[in-house]
């Protein structure tokens, strides 16, 4: 399945998109460059949302028709009947506040409901050994590089498979991840145990750029208007990513005209076909460094829940073990708050889990 397949709607999701409603939630999300996980996301919170109100009035309800009393009753429903997380039930809220703030106007809404349940859950953070151990069970090549920068960069999963030939720097060591949570830029340290395999991924992207080249095709998405500003960027070596998928594909999130009283002229038009016929080379699929990760682990056999992130969690650990002070790693991890950070302060050895236990002193 290339990228543009997986990316693209279901059957049910595609409906949805008729709606005029949902349809506008779409565009004011676009607009306000949501992430293309995150317009689904909230469309999906949407459509449940109106979907549950028409159950109980027996007529779809527009929202412009509603107000707080609404969204608390679904809440709730969310939090009792259905016993959904807290991060589940945040998100809804946030899909719910984006539709009557953002797309119906509301300015303010009185609500009331019962949150889920806040737990406080600890990280799951791997010995240095068990991180060298599933690593070395990956297969050889792009997948153990990508998984070494989630390790020895702190990277989520996404800002690794969204690197670009332009983000690594070599001389001064280190990697500019572009557009994280929160649309913010940030250095990360380059390891110097990864410099060689990166140095052959570039050879290797550099050869796959000029074979599409080659044959027509050669472009690469560009973030927000820079492909208006510089139309011919799309298709530069440094624009493309670090590690690219398999197979072309089309943009499953095709460009349009901003909206206007007018018609977008016959130019602007123009540009905008010719850009979503382009034939683009995306980067690789989350999903696949995901189940090399989940195969890796089985193979281990060591007994924890070991995902992409624990990489990142095990990545923060190991750095405050060995004396890096929490702002330090506040500022590579990218964490808006101090709080975030000091989660791994009770994971750590030098923490809780580093006293001795007055067992062993019998």
């Amino acid at each position: 399945m290339t990228n543009a397949e997986s990316a693209k709607p279901s059957p049910a999701e595609h409906d949805t998109y008729q709606s005029p409603l949902l349809t506008r939630v779409q565009r004011v999300a676009r607009t306000h460059r949501k992430s293309i996980r995150t317009e689904r996301a909230y469309i999906k919170w949407i459509r449940d949302f109106l979907h549950f109100h028409k159950h109980f009035a027996g007529d779809w309800i527009h929202p412009k028709e509603m107000d707080g009393t609404h969204i608390s009753q679904y809440l709730e429903h969310l939090a009792v009947d259905r016993k959904v997380a807290r991060p589940t039930q945040n998100q809804a809220m946030s899909a719910l506040l984006f539709l009557f703030k953002k797309v119906c106007g509301f300015e303010s809404l009185d609500i009331e409901a019962p949150r889920a349940a806040e737990t406080d859950r600890l990280p799951v953070v791997m010995t240095p050994e068990e991180t060298k151990a599933v690593m070395d069970l990956l297969p050889p090549g792009y997948l153990q590089t990508i998984v070494g920068l989630l390790y020895g960069a702190g990277l989520r999963l996404m800002e690794a498979c969204r690197l670009r030939v332009k983000d690594v720097d070599f001389d001064r060591k280190q990697l500019i991840v572009r557009d994280g949570k929160g649309e913010k830029d940030r250095p990360v340290p380059l390891p110097d145990k990864l410099q060689p395999q990166l140095q052959v991924q570039i050879q290797f992207v550099t050869a796959l750029h000029q074979q599409d080249l080659d044959d027509g095709a050669g472009w690469v998405w560009l973030p927000f208007a820079l492909e208006k500003k510089y139309p011919d960027a799309g298709r530069e070596l440094k624009w493309q990513y670090l590690f690219p998928a398999r197979k072309l594909s089309r943009d499953p999130r095709p460009r349009e005209a901003d909206e206007k009283d007018e018609p977008p002229s016959d130019d602007e038009q123009r540009r905008l076909d010719a850009l979503n016929a382009q034939t683009r080379r995306h980067h690789i699929h989350e999903n696949t460094v995901q189940k090399a990760v989940r195969k890796a682990v089985k193979r281990s056999g060591i007994n924890k829940k070991i995902t992409c992130h624990t990489f990142r969690h095990s990545f923060a650990t190991h750095l405050l073990e060995s004396g890096i002070d929490i702002r330090t790693i506040q500022e590579l991890l990218g964490h808006a708050n101090l709080e975030t950070t000091m989660i791994y302060t009770h994971v750590s050895t030098l923490g809780a889990t580093g006293v001795k236990s007055p067992l062993d002193r019998l």
